[in-house]
Order: C-alpha cells, then structure tokens, then sequence
C-alpha cells in the first residue's frame, strides 16, 4: 500500500520545480501533479493512455477535441487514450491531479 497526502506533496521543493511533478508509478497507473500558472500555455500532445484530471485548484477551460468545459476547484475528467486535449483560457493558477492507466508512455509506440 502507498499513501500521500496532495498538500504534502504540492509543498515538496521537488513539485515547485517542475510543470509535472510523478509521484507513483506502476506497470497499471501513474499518477502526478500537473500545474500551469495564469496565461500559460498548455504544450501536452495526446498520450496512448487513458486519464483521470482532478482540479485540486485553479480555473480554465478544458479542451477535449472540439469540445470545450470549464474546470475549477473539485472538478474531475476523464480523457480518453490518443485525445487531443489542453487546458486553456487559465484565468486562475491550476493545480491538477493526473491519473494514467495503465502508467503514462507504457503504451507509446517506441
């Protein structure tokens, strides 16, 4: 068994330090923090795994092919595999949870 705490974890110097910031990874799922601050752009491609985005904070829109909703505080999403997907119109800092299955780039083709 594995346990965090995501207030443990956004305080880590580590996360500061990165725009993604992996804190489990198995064969069946990853999972990190993802953050972009106001005004960012958002430079993700499609990856070849499912996701689960939790906004832990922030505000934006999300982009889903050509489908567009708005995401804050408690918000959850799922996107699938291979999806072309940004955050955009970030009018508040974001902090997200990020869960892949199985764990990200353990299907990219190599």
């Amino acid at each position: 068994m594995k346990s965090f705490n995501l207030f443990d974890l956004i305080a880590e110097n580590e996360y500061k330090e990165k725009l993604y910031f992996e804190f489990l990874r198995y064969p069946s799922m990853s999972s990190g923090i993802y953050q972009l601050a106001v005004g960012s752009k958002d430079l993700q491609e499609p990856h070849s795994e499912d996701e689960l985005y939790y906004i832990i904070e922030g505000k934006a829109i999300l982009k889903v092919e050509e489908e567009e909703i708005q995401v804050e505080s408690g918000s959850l999403v799922f996107v699938e595999a291979y999806k072309k997907h940004q955050f955009t119109k970030i009018t508040e800092d974001l902090k997200i949870l990020v869960i892949f299955s199985p764990a990200e780039y353990s299907l990219q083709k190599k």
